[in-house]
């Protein structure tokens, strides 16, 4: 059966060869698109052959992302698009300091990796038709040790979201040490909401953490320096050669295995590459998921305001699955 797909960061990198991989294999998927500029209908082009559509938006401005979610909330209410079966929110951002303010105001990471995909969540989880699935790309960096991380990102620092939203957060904030820090604390924040999801969403909508592992030779350093993109495009991808890396090929059908179920994974679970696998000790706490929930619900309420809601009892809804125990207690890939 026909139904819609909508997806971030399917321009470049792993998320392109993803959307490949998705359109080959589910030929009833309509892909939505949802892209900055010319790069959706540019896409849209390339992909010609498949049924592709898009949107534009600038997932950096959560009105932009407000704009673009109403807009498909429309097109499904008026049965231009097939039922709505799946969101993935593939766009990320990586910045050379954490002094980069979102145009909302907001520290840049944590817009674009956080609220961005909460907002989307939000706007569309009653368009959703069962059986659904929200797939978050987040990151091995979350674990903060140097067999995930090889030294080269620093482990998250976890403060108050209301401190993580905004910028400065990190000691010597225009550092990239400091901008490295914000990303992988934005990664770990993305768990936690895939977790709070899953305690939150109604039964059949699942939300699911992908982890792609160290993906040299993609668009996320591309606002370092010369000398690190130099370094991300040139050197670091000979690392795919050894277990420490992994080329965005191979990462790409990843993602698509668990959008499309090919990788069994229940909903709150975190996929290391293509197995289900045990998370961060750190990303397991009921009590920071929700205070980061009831944040992200503040920060984009106004964004929010006006589209159906939930009603509370769906909003307080209990836990699903037992996060007590991890779903594959086996070793994580470096």
């Amino acid at each position: 059966m026909q139904h819609t797909l909508v997806m971030t960061g399917a321009s470049r990198g792993i998320g392109r060869v993803a959307a490949e991989h998705i359109l080959r294999r589910s030929p009833d998927t309509h892909l939505l698109l949802v892209a900055r500029g010319s790069s959706g209908a540019r896409l849209a082009a390339e992909l010609s052959g498949h049924t592709v559509s898009h949107v534009p938006a600038d997932v950096g401005s959560l009105e932009s992302v407000r704009s673009a979610a109403t807009g498909i909330r429309d097109r499904l209410d008026r049965g231009e698009l097939p039922p709505l079966r799946g969101f993935v929110g593939n766009a990320g951002t990586q910045y050379t300091d954490a002094l980069t303010e979102s145009l909302d105001g907001f520290e840049a990471t944590f817009a674009v990796n956080v609220l961005a995909n909460h907002l989307f969540v939000r706007l569309l989880q009653d368009r959703f038709a069962v059986p659904a699935r929200i797939v978050i790309t987040a990151s091995d960096t979350h674990f903060g040790d140097l067999r995930h991380n090889l030294g080269m990102v620093p482990g998250p620092a976890w403060k108050s979201p209301d401190l993580l939203a905004r910028t400065g957060a990190f000691p010597r904030p225009h550092t990239a040490a400091a901008g490295r820090t914000a990303y992988s604390t934005s990664k770990l924040a993305a768990i936690h909401l895939v977790h709070e999801y899953a305690r939150r969403l109604p039964a059949g909508i699942d939300a699911v953490a992908y982890n792609p592992g160290f993906v040299p030779g993609t668009g996320l350093a591309r606002n370092a320096g010369p000398v690190t993109r130099f370094a991300m495009r040139r050197i670091l991808p000979v690392m795919t050669l050894t277990p420490f890396a992994i080329g965005r090929r191979a990462a790409g059908r990843y993602l698509a295995d668990i959008v499309l179920g090919t990788t069994p994974a229940p909903t709150g679970s975190y996929v290391d590459r293509s197995r289900v696998a045990r998370s961060s000790e750190e990303s397991y706490d009921p009590r920071r998921e929700h205070e980061l929930w009831e944040a992200a619900e503040r920060f984009t309420a106004a964004y929010a305001a006006g589209a159906d809601a939930l009603s509370d009892d769906v909003l307080s809804g209990s836990p699903r699955w037992d996060r007590t125990a991890p779903a594959d207690s086996g070793e994580h890939d470096s």
